[in-house]
């Protein structure tokens, strides 16, 4: 019998994964999964909210632009 895999796995750089490791300390996250799994349902259920016409404002997708240009990714 096969069970199906509820869980993938996904990337992401080294760098993030420590200063997410650190941010979560002392704040109830078990994991950087966790965080990263009630993040990304964050995201998505503002975007049911908001139609997914427009995830981001002009201004927050600027901010994000400039932070992660802050952070090497861009």
């Amino acid at each position: 019998m096969f069970l199906k895999r509820m869980h993938t796995s996904i990337s992401i750089p080294k760098p993030l994964y420590n200063k997410i490791k650190n941010y979560i300390k002392g704040t109830g996250f078990t994991s950087v999964s966790s965080f990263v799994i009630y993040v990304l349902r964050q995201v998505i259920s503002g975007s049911h909210e908001k139609g997914r016409k427009e995830l981001f404002s002009k201004e927050d997708e600027k901010k994000i632009r400039e932070r992660l240009k802050a952070l090497g990714y861009t």
